[in-house]
């Protein structure tokens, strides 16, 4: 866990980097697009939050967002999928991308293509991982479903927060949504998903610690947020 202190060094003024995108993608020029990924009561909202204020302190527009929900009609599919009636896996699956289409085509690409930085809470990651692994349906099936939803759509930067679910699930408060309510096996299936993608994918995963103080986490996301907008102004 690294435990550097807070980046004082200015971010660069030049345009943003293009996102890293799979070759069925199309390109977005300009915007950085970053995701938060990990169990519940990992910190996501907390960490999402302290990197947009950071980012917006520095002079660049920020989209906070998250999946589902970032949208209208986001809104309507998170109350659904997570609090309505009983639907089974494959609806679900259905679901999440049904709402990860329209946020991208509706919020994402025009805030990336304007230079804008993109922050969500949880993006195609989470639905490889709950759908995909703890709902055995299978982790290249849903990761297909997505990637055809988005366009190919895939963050420069992805933040895995790694928590034991044991220690997340007693952080949360309030009636627990459909996912919350699982059983312990089922989120370490997730766990253990999110942490093979970012095993299998170093340069665009940063593994945290979510035990580590607030303060910590956030100087490592904003060291790697600095270093790819420093590379993409470098080109």
């Amino acid at each position: 866990m690294p435990t550097t202190s807070l980046p004082t060094t200015s971010l660069p003024t030049t345009s943003l980097p293009t996102t890293s995108l799979p070759t069925t993608s199309t390109p977005v020029p300009g915007g950085l697009f970053v995701s938060f990924e990990g169990g519940d009561g990992a910190g996501k909202t907390t960490q999402t939050r302290l990197l947009a204020e950071w980012l917006r302190a520095h002079g660049r527009e920020v989209v906070l967002t998250r999946e589902p929900g970032g949208t209208e009609l986001g809104r309507t599919l998170r109350a659904a999928v997570l609090h309505g009636e009983h639907v089974d896996a494959r609806t679900e699956a259905l679901l999440y991308a049904t709402d990860r289409a329209h946020h991208v085509a509706s919020l994402v690409r025009p805030a990336l293509e304007r230079g804008a930085v993109v922050v969500t809470d949880r993006y195609l990651d989470s639905s490889v991982a709950y759908q995909g692994s703890g709902r055995d349906l299978g982790a290249d099936e849903v990761e297909r479903l997505s990637l055809w939803a988005t366009g190919g759509l895939l963050p420069a930067v992805t933040v895995l927060l790694d928590l034991d679910p044991d220690v997340g699930r007693a952080r949360l408060t309030g009636d627990p949504d459909r996912l919350e309510s699982e059983g312990g096996d089922f989120h370490r299936r997730t766990r253990l998903a999110f942490l093979d993608r970012a095993a299998a994918q170093p340069g665009r995963w940063l593994v945290l610690d979510a035990t580590a103080p607030a303060e910590e986490i956030a100087a490592a996301v904003q060291a790697r947020v600095t270093a790819v907008l420093s590379a993409g102004a470098a080109r």
